[in-house]
């Protein structure tokens, strides 16, 4: 009753005190996620949302929120964190009035592609190691860290396996997917078509947490189940990688593989130092000029250094 006609003010900020920061926004996303429509179901008439990003600054960030058909829809928009945090001192200590105005609007569906290319296997053609991307970023910057950067690396890996004369047992296939960001439309159509054609993907490699150094992969189970097998046979030649600080792990894998779980052997992501990423996710300042080059390219070589050795030296059975 205290909701009803009212707009909802969501102020949960991003513990900074964790390890990881994304398991920082893991626990503060579901504010923008499914804030709004629970407070719409309530009588709300808007929701603000405070923006998922652990630094003090003046850029909102965007993001998906999910309504479903049945929900009533109501305005829903984030604030930049110091927004948030001056909004929050003026209700604590007055009644207070805010207005809120969005010309925002769905457009209606158009069609658009995953982009896809290969380097033929040369003794196991039909066994696919997949590296990819996505494509689309929100509106409000250029998507560089997410995820030109991802996008950029996957085609990274077979530009350099072909400059280096390099002819890969198994398929290296890149992928661009469509739509990550609302919906994994892209994604989940390639994996339709990959689990009717009875594709196998030896491992699925995802570059989706931005363009900084990299400092592990995280694993997740394939259709067999059998992570410990995979991550004690791939352990025997990650070695090569422990100068270059790079770590296998449990737990992992990324939003655009993720469908391929029926016909993968190993769901792998990439994962960067991401104490800065969410300074730029989904903002305005989500541009080329906030990518390290150095970074972007040590990202590229972990990838590729990885595709070779599991294309080399398999993943266990």
């Amino acid at each position: 009753e205290m909701v009803a006609g009212k707009i909802v003010f969501f102020n949960r900020p991003m513990d900074k005190s964790l390890p990881s920061m994304n398991s920082a926004y893991g626990g503060a996303v579901d504010q923008r996620a499914y804030g709004p429509p629970l407070a719409a179901q309530k009588g709300a008439v808007a929701a603000v949302v405070r923006s998922m990003s652990p630094r003090l600054d003046d850029h909102p960030h965007t993001g998906v929120t999910v309504f479903k058909p049945e929900d009533p829809k109501i305005p829903a928009v984030a604030i930049s964190t110091n927004d948030a945090e001056l909004l929050s001192k003026s209700i604590k200590a007055n009644p207070t009035t805010i207005y809120v105005r969005t010309t925002c609007g769905m457009k209606g569906e158009a069609t658009s592609y995953n982009v896809i290319g290969e380097i033929k296997g040369s003794k196991y053609p039909d066994e696919v190691i997949l590296i990819g991307g996505h494509l689309d970023s929100w509106d409000i910057g250029d998507g560089a860290h997410d995820d030109g950067a991802g996008c950029m690396q996957s085609m990274e890996v077979l530009y350099r396996l072909k400059k280096n004369g390099y002819q890969p047992l198994h398929t290296i296939r890149c992928v661009l997917f469509m739509n990550e960001e609302n919906g994994l439309v892209g994604a989940l159509k390639y994996a339709e078509q990959a689990i009717a054609g009875k594709e196998f993907h030896i491992a699925a490699i995802e570059s989706d947490n931005g363009a900084h150094t990299p400092q592990a992969f995280g694993c997740a189970p394939g259709a067999d189940g059998k992570l410990d097998l995979h991550l004690s046979h791939m352990a025997t030649y990650m070695n090569l990688l422990e100068p270059y600080y790079i770590q296998l792990q449990a737990g992992g894998g990324g939003a655009d593989i993720g469908p391929l779980k029926p016909t993968a052997g190993i769901l792998i992501g990439l994962r960067p130092d991401n104490g800065r990423y969410y300074d730029y996710h989904h903002s305005e300042i989500d541009v080329l000029e906030n990518v390290h080059p150095r970074e972007l390219a040590s990202g590229s070589a972990a990838i590729t250094s990885l595709v070779y050795l599991i294309d080399q030296y398999g993943i266990g059975k």
